[in-house]
């Protein structure tokens, strides 16, 4: 398994005038989930993100917790989700974005490989039949990503892993306080919260999706 290095010389400088921007906005909730993130830094100026067993096994017993068949296979091999099965054969911050994206589903997608959104990054001999079965395209796609990956890392958080490698490596920070970017993480927070899939303190809960896909999505992200 190879991991990219994470370049996080810059963090120091980026992290405070991101948070600043969130109090400038007195978005108390969005600077919650933000310091729940940032509880969590490793030390070391380039780092992977994590391949610990304890982690691997946090990750996988979160899978079981919420109903989540689990393989111990790699993606390559199949599918990342199959519809009732993670292939575990990965890092943790991967399998935990898994259960993610189980909670950010519509039901009716919970039993679609790779929920309906196309195959994943890490889906391998599963590719054509996952994009065959595709139902969510888009800036609708996209928005759903950006849920799951968020939710994810505050899952890591609550497990007391590097969250803020995840945080990192899925983009988060790569706009810096641009408003825009301020703006996407705000909207991203709020929307979880809306869903339930969040609580008042920015901590993960164990609820599903309850809406269903476009309706609820229109006008909240511009495309």
């Amino acid at each position: 398994m190879i991991l990219t290095s994470i370049d996080t010389s810059r963090l120091m400088a980026v992290l405070p005038r991101f948070r600043q921007a969130l109090i400038d906005e007195d978005q108390s909730l969005p600077l919650a989930v933000l310091d729940r993130i940032a509880a969590h830094i490793p030390d070391g100026d380039l780092m992977r993100l994590s391949t610990e067993a304890h982690h691997h096994a946090q990750a996988v017993e979160l899978c079981r917790s919420f109903g989540l068949g689990v393989l111990e296979i790699s993606p390559k091999q199949g599918f990342t989700w199959d519809g009732t099965h993670v292939a575990v054969d990965l890092e943790p911050s991967v399998i935990i974005h898994e259960v993610a994206h189980f909670q950010c589903a519509a039901l009716y997608r919970r039993g679609l490989p790779d929920f309906g959104l196309g195959a994943g990054p890490e889906t391998g001999l599963g590719t054509a039949a996952a994009n065959a079965v595709r139902v969510v395209h888009g800036a609708q796609a996209d928005v759903e990503e950006g849920l799951s990956s968020l939710l994810g890392i505050l899952w890591e958080a609550q497990l007391v892993q590097p969250a803020m490698l995840a945080f990192l490596e899925q983009n988060w920070l790569e706009g810096g306080t641009d408003p825009r970017n301020i703006a996407h993480f705000i909207k991203m927070v709020v929307c979880l919260h809306s869903m339930g899939l969040i609580s008042d303190d920015g901590q993960p809960t164990r609820s599903m999706r309850q809406i269903e896909d476009a309706p609820f999505f229109d006008g909240w992200f511009s495309v």
